[in-house]
């Protein structure tokens, strides 16, 4: 595909997918008003989904066989680009909400849909007072039945591979006693990437791994599980990347 056609391309699924996102996002919030949002989980699975089909990317998942659909828990997912919400939400088979940054809750309407529906706000202000009222937050949404999503490496791919995580879900995780299910989204860097508003042809495959169970973990074997879940969403992304590249290297050396 040529750089001006894929521009053209871009262009119009854009178009396409926003007057879709705003004229069915609005309606969500208008329904979200006086419905409670887990009453009203099939609706937003279907505008999560459409949107991938508007912005032209397949989607397949592979679900695991001892992934427990049943169990509330966290799900630690890589981070690619800002599409990564509608895959996720179309990919989980239960209720699931996600930690966002406290100062997004401020914005006028999109504040208020994000409290609504049941998103947690997290503080960038690192004290010990925000973080015992994250744990709190996050304690409540879990114990409440809702499962969680996080970004454990707290921001987007610039290379397509998985960045080192950081400690706080493994930590929650292993106070709480909740599981983990680790989660790899393959295909999605090569989709739209970080920094790029061009949205090549892909598919998108989502892997939801094998439960973890975290109850009777001690405090000195956080570090471990943070490793295993690294190994296990990192394992997927690497093994397409290394398939992408050899590809791609077939590719060009076919036209020299």
């Amino acid at each position: 595909m040529s750089h001006a056609h894929l521009v053209i391309r871009s262009l119009i699924l854009w178009v396409v997918s926003a007057i879709h996102f705003f004229t069915v996002c609005s309606l969500l919030v208008l329904v979200g008003a006086f419905v409670d949002p887990r009453r009203n989980d099939r609706p937003q699975r279907w505008f999560f989904r459409n949107i991938l089909r508007l912005a032209g990317v397949g989607f397949e998942v592979h679900y695991a066989p001892g992934f427990d659909r049943e169990r509330t828990s966290f799900f630690v997912c890589n981070h690619v680009n800002i599409f990564d919400a509608f895959v996720i939400y179309s990919a989980i088979p239960q209720f699931v909400r996600g930690l966002e940054l406290e100062s997004h809750f401020k914005v006028p309407a999109y504040g208020w849909m994000m409290k609504r529906f049941g998103n947690i706000p997290v503080s960038t202000g690192g004290s010990p007072a925000d973080y015992k009222k994250m744990i709190r937050r996050v304690k409540a949404a879990l114990d409440s039945g809702i499962s969680l999503i996080v970004f454990a490496e707290g921001t987007r791919t610039r290379d397509g591979r998985v960045g080192p995580f950081k400690p706080g879900v493994f930590r929650m995780a292993q106070q709480f006693g909740y599981p983990i299910v680790p989660m790899s989204i393959v295909g999605s860097y090569e989709f739209n990437r970080k920094g790029s508003w061009l949205l090549r042809p892909s598919t998108i495959t989502v892997h939801i791994h094998d439960t973890i169970e975290t109850a009777g973990i001690g405090k000195g074997e956080v570090d471990a599980l943070q490793g295993r879940v690294h190994d296990i969403v990192s394992r997927p992304v690497e093994r397409h990347g290394h398939l992408y590249q050899a590809a791609g290297s077939m590719s060009s050396a076919g036209y020299q």
